[in-house]
């Protein structure tokens, strides 16, 4: 019998949109009003993942950050966190301006940016289709390097870094792993996300990865709240669809890739469900919850 289920966001319970189907959400719902906590565990900041947790209903623990903090609805608090050291941000901000890399910081309630590009713009053309108090929190300042180095109170979950170029990006991943304490996530292929302006849709692809404070993953925050919940490894399912979900897919005892997964995550996964836009989160609950006889 399963427990808990652990759900990312883009590209898992969000569409390419960046909404969330009504059968997954009634899907969702169904498994909490039966007693099974489902804990969206995402990337994105912790107020843009609140959001959405009281959308579906999974409204009592959720992980941000990609783990770097777990938030308690019914405290109104984290009570876990991990976040990279003031120290070490500033370090990689400063190998990312030498090198003209776009790159972006995650807090606990914002992203900061020096402009709207790839997935800063993304969260902004979603941001449009949202009302005030559920919009994500970007803040475009002059210059991140001196911003960060001023606000000493910060705390960082991650940063995400972006180029298009496959030849620059690597280079520069290679010199940020040489920084001591923090991981640097593996991603080999493009991120790609749609805008849509009235009846026009366009895309936005690049190459992205993401730095957290060294052994800050989604499975070690979900460890952390499963002991605190009583329940076992294997009684939790993990979905998702990008590298950054491989840890909870491996750990849980049901781990699930989205049909558009990256190959190498459909590789760790035990079983394979349909895309993000086919209500491949939906068909999991249905027939590993309710017994329901649906393909995944």
């Amino acid at each position: 019998m399963y427990k808990l289920i652990a759900i990312d966001l883009d590209g898992t319970l969000l569409n390419s949109y960046g909404n969330v189907s009504s059968e997954d959400k009634t899907q969702v719902k169904r498994a909490v009003e039966q007693g099974v906590e489902v804990v969206l565990t995402s990337g994105r900041v912790t107020d843009s993942v609140e959001n959405i947790a009281k959308e579906v209903g999974a409204d009592r623990f959720l992980i941000s950050g990609n783990g770097a903090t777990i938030f308690d609805f019914q405290e109104n608090k984290p009570i876990y966190d991990r976040f990279i050291e003031r120290k070490k941000a500033l370090q990689i901000i400063k190998l990312c301006e030498e090198n003209s890399i776009f790159y972006n910081i995650y807090t606990e309630d914002m992203i900061i940016a020096e402009s709207l590009n790839y997935n800063v713009l993304f969260y902004h053309s979603e941001n449009s289709r949202k009302p005030e108090g559920k919009k994500t929190n970007i803040n475009i300042v002059k210059n991140i390097y001196e911003y960060v180095k001023e606000k000493e109170d910060l705390k960082i979950s991650k940063i995400t870094v972006c180029d298009e170029s496959n030849i620059i990006f690597p280079r520069i991943l290679e010199k940020i792993k040489k920084i001591k304490n923090v991981d640097v996530l593996e991603v080999a292929h493009m991120s790609r996300k749609i805008i849509k302006s009235g009846t026009e849709e366009y895309d936005i692809t690049y190459y992205y990865s993401e730095i957290s404070s060294q052994n800050v993953n989604k499975w070690t925050a979900i460890q952390f709240l499963i002991q605190k919940l009583g329940i076992q490894p294997e009684e939790v399912i993990a979905i998702g669809d990008n590298m950054n979900d491989i840890s909870m897919l491996k750990g849980a005892g049901l781990g699930v890739a989205m049909a558009n997964s990256a190959p190498v995550v459909k590789e760790v996964a035990n079983i394979i469900t349909q895309n993000n836009n086919e209500n491949g989160v939906a068909k999991v609950i249905q027939q590993y919850i309710f017994h329901e006889k649906e393909n995944v």
